[in-house]
């Protein structure tokens, strides 16, 4: 911007001259402007004095305004210059904030992962440790219960079994004792011949038998002379119910068929229902059945057992281990083993 001029040297300046009349004027008017001479002189200072102030003043007025001018485009252009220094830093710390919130993103996820595998994991174990904790204050409970009871029992001089069985009944007892005695049959675990197989089988079908009460009643009924349905209804009666039939005709009254002794001759001669005979068949060929099938399983390989529960233990080992041992065993049956 070029520096501004001091008022001095402006009006220092040569101020315009007013214009000459265009043609020449009469004697008469020359008179008038030569007597008025000195007053137009006068004027005419008067009015160079005014147009050399309005220039100045427009001037200054001018540079004044082209100053503003050059300052707001210097401003504007500084503006322009930090707006687009600005605009640009900001994108490209836009891009840098995109990508470490990306990555701020992604380890968040993968903390949280990893923290819900660990609490999952806690919640098992937790889990585990509180069945494991149950149960053993169940058991310091019940030890603690007895406990007590015992020392209860000593202050008062009283036997604590004793008072233990006071709290159950007869049935309940007889209940109790014959559990135990099945449970001792059960763990028989002695030598065995076939024998003792043969006879614990037939007490076997013998439990699982029902007897007929129907037909039974039916024959009493026959036995005493009552009329029929007095002791059984006849209406509920069924097809198993049928009574069976009495020995050979003149043989045995009813009565003696039916309360035979240790005297009585006649043996074999009663005849069982049809129902009875088909229940004996099904139970027969059901144990044919178990038996082909425990055949079949002995014929389809090779007997490397003692006994059933022997052979399931060693289906079990040679599911996992057949294939590292196939080899050995092949090689030792062809007698080229190491």
């Amino acid at each position: 911007m070029p520096p501004r001029k001091s008022r001095e040297e402006k009006s220092a300046a040569p101020s315009p001259s007013p214009s000459a009349p265009a043609g020449r004027g009469t004697r008469s008017t020359r008179s008038r402007s030569s007597g008025n001479g000195k007053a137009s002189s006068e004027s005419e200072d008067v009015a160079t004095a005014g147009i050399v102030e309005s220039v100045e003043e427009e001037s200054s007025t001018d540079a004044e305004e082209a100053e503003a001018e050059e300052t707001n485009e210097d401003g504007e252009g500084e503006a322009e210059t930090e707006i687009g220094g600005k605009d640009g830093s900001s994108s490209k710390l836009t891009l840098a904030e995109r990508m470490a919130k990306l990555k701020d993103l992604r380890a968040r996820m993968n903390q949280t992962t990893a923290q819900n595998r660990r609490d999952l994991i806690s919640d098992h174990q937790k889990s585990k440790v509180t069945a494991k904790e149950i149960q053993r204050l169940e058991k310091q409970k019940k030890l603690a219960q007895t406990l007590r009871l015992k020392a209860e029992a000593e202050e008062n001089g009283e036997d604590l079994e004793r008072k233990k069985n006071w709290e159950w009944s007869i049935e309940d007892n007889e209940r109790w004792e014959k559990k135990l005695e099945e449970q001792k049959v059960k763990e028989d675990t002695h030598f065995h011949n076939a024998e003792d197989a043969a006879h614990k089988l037939y007490n076997r079908n013998i439990r699982s038998t029902k007897a007929d009460l129907i037909a039974y009643e039916r024959q009493k009924e026959a036995a005493l002379g009552l009329a029929p349905g007095t002791l059984v209804p006849v209406a509920g009666g069924s097809s198993s119910g049928a009574v069976a039939s009495s020995s050979k005709a003149g043989t045995l009254s009813s009565a003696e068929d039916f309360y035979r002794g240790a005297d009585t001759l006649a043996y074999g001669d009663s005849k069982p229902s049809e129902d009875a005979i088909d229940r004996v068949v099904g139970k027969i060929n059901k144990d044919i059945g178990k038996t082909k099938r425990r055949k079949n399983d002995d014929d389809d390989g090779e007997v490397n057992y003692i006994n059933d529960r022997n052979k399931v233990f060693n289906k079990k080992i040679a599911r996992y281990f057949d294939k590292y041992t196939k080899e050995i065993r092949a090689n030792f049956e062809r007698g080229t083993a190491l």
